[in-house]
């Protein structure tokens, strides 16, 4: 399989820089960063952190100076390198780093011409950006994984609980059950990986992560209304996973 070649184009006005090796991790789960770009004006102090991770990361930094106060001077270089990157024919998909609203537009007109596009930001984001996106992932999930890998004492490891950035309601719930309806086959029974698929073209924001669960299929079982069936996929013992709803 081919992995489609992604061009990283990071807002360094909007985003923490702390987590971007567990970022550039996420967007390699999904192709080939061939492109990684940042913008923002670095003479100012504000950014100064994002430059002792640029090299190490092999971002290339983009200087835009601020010519008005008060106004993001990185988002029209983002968004003309963007399209100009778009017509080069390099790169099959986008991913937009950035917890600004200000590209949903360049979001949505990457859509349109055939690009996958994945949001990264803060849960603050603006619905309309994530929306625009195909797939959104919130940074918090890359700060709490980052932490959960790190060794820790046994004092420090019983203080320390991770909460999860939304909690699992009846509308989640709702939400999931529906979608499972919705997909089925005559029989009742969905394939797992179809239905993540299909809650993210419904809600790009949605990730098992973001309840507190590394995958879906926990999430599924923990809330305790679907079937759960495994089935040889005839290929080296690969199983794959089917739902329904208990009747």
């Amino acid at each position: 399989m081919i992995e489609e070649k992604l061009a990283v184009l990071i807002d360094a006005d909007n985003v923490p820089y702390a987590n971007v090796k567990e970022m550039l991790e996420e967007i390699s789960k999904n192709g080939i960063p061939t492109i990684k770009r940042i913008y923002a004006d670095w003479t100012k102090p504000t950014v100064s952190g994002w430059k002792n991770v640029l090299l190490e990361n092999a971002i290339t930094p983009i200087q835009q100076y601020s010519y008005t106060s008060g106004k993001n001077s990185s988002d029209s270089a983002l968004i003309i390198d963007a399209m100009d990157i778009l017509y080069s024919g390099k790169v099959n998909g986008f991913c937009i780093v950035s917890s600004d609203s200000d590209f949903t537009r360049l979001a949505t007109r990457l859509r349109e011409a055939g690009m996958t596009v994945i949001g990264f930001g803060e849960k603050k984001t603006p619905l309309p950006f994530i929306s625009a996106c195909n797939k959104f992932i919130y940074i918090e999930i890359l700060k709490q994984e980052s932490t959960t890998s790190t060794p820790l004492t046994k004092s420090t490891n019983a203080k320390r609980k991770d909460e999860p950035l939304t909690k699992l309601d009846k509308h989640t719930i709702k939400f999931i059950s529906e979608s499972v309806s919705e997909i089925a086959d005559e029989n009742g029974w969905t394939f797992l990986a179809n239905l993540g698929n299909y809650m993210l073209k419904k809600k790009p924001d949605f990730d098992a992560r973001n309840f507190g669960y590394s995958k879906l299929l926990p999430l599924i079982k923990s809330i305790g209304i679907f079937e759960i069936e495994e089935r040889d996929s005839g290929f080296n013992n690969v199983k794959h996973i089917y739902i329904k709803q208990k009747s």
